[in-house]
């Protein structure tokens, strides 16, 4: 039996991750076709019926301006895949190449780049996030550069002891001896032996950083009205409360789902890759 197989045996067995990939499934058919589901346009402004509780009119009931918060919270399933996926595949790339250079040169190229990563690393993100957003100005621009700028370490990190391991092994002394340039071993021979690391690391990560785009949609840095976005709803939605429950109610259980079908998933193809990996998920 292949590899990929025998991985795929063990994933179906896990019920956590394939709920957790069947929840994300759903979030992408909303963020891909959001118009097919929602009934009505998410900045549609109704004054008539705003801050109306759930009905089979408006399941998810209305917002103060009267629109539907079911077609809010599918249409922010689009901005939240799309901040995460960004900022993820962005601060991967950043973080890869830094590892994979630090790692192979090591000596003081290496030292200094991943004493940078280790400063990034000791500052808390979500308030270095905030300060640059504050710095540059509010919108989701400037939110995917701010968490790229604090997410990478974590997969330079990853890389750099991966290599460092990788460095002594026989395959890359005989590649080295064939005279293979740095990028080709790097790239073709490196890489390929870390790529379940990195894809753990990848889908724990997207389910952290939709939780920290919302938190800083939620105090006013993030999206800004009227784009339906989960964080800023729950924003608007403290000045309701508790009279209108639903206000706050379902753009938070979509934060929370989404976040724990990351997990979920994360957490299985962790187990299923390499089951030495279940270390404690501090840095998650």
């Amino acid at each position: 039996m292949s590899t990929y197989r025998l991985w795929l045996k063990k994933f179906l067995r896990d019920k956590n991750g394939v709920a957790g990939l069947v929840v994300l499934l759903i979030l992408i058919i909303f963020a891909i076709a959001p118009t097919f589901v929602a009934p009505y346009s998410p900045t549609e402004i109704n004054p008539r019926e705003r801050l109306q509780p759930p009905t089979w009119r408006h399941l998810f009931g209305t917002d103060n301006m009267g629109k539907d918060m079911f077609s809010r919270v599918i249409h922010g399933a689009r901005l939240s895949l799309l901040v995460a996926g960004l900022t993820v595949l962005m601060a991967m790339a950043i973080g890869t190449l830094v590892g994979l250079v630090a790692g192979y040169y090591e000596g003081w190229l290496g030292a200094i780049l991943m004493r940078v990563a280790d400063v990034f690393v000791s500052l808390p993100r979500i308030v270095m996030a905030l300060v640059i957003v504050a710095a540059l100005g509010p919108g989701i621009r400037n939110v995917i550069l701010a968490l790229t700028v604090t997410y990478w370490p974590f997969w330079s990190r990853i890389v750099y002891s991966n290599v460092i391991s990788l460095k002594k092994s026989p395959f890359m002394e005989a590649t080295r001896a064939l005279g293979a340039s740095v990028p080709r071993t790097l790239f073709l021979h490196v890489l390929p032996n870390i790529l379940p690391d990195l894809i753990t690391r990848t889908t724990i990560s997207l389910g952290g950083t939709i939780l920290a785009a919302a938190v800083l949609s939620y105090v006013g840095l993030g999206a800004q009205p009227p784009t339906p976005d989960w964080g800023l709803d729950l924003s608007i939605a403290r000045e309701y409360l508790p009279k209108a429950w639903w206000y706050s109610l379902f753009p938070g259980v979509a934060i929370l789902v989404s976040v724990m079908a990351f997990n979920m998933l994360g957490d299985a193809l962790r187990d299923v890759i390499d089951p030495r990996l279940r270390v404690s998920g501090n840095d998650k």
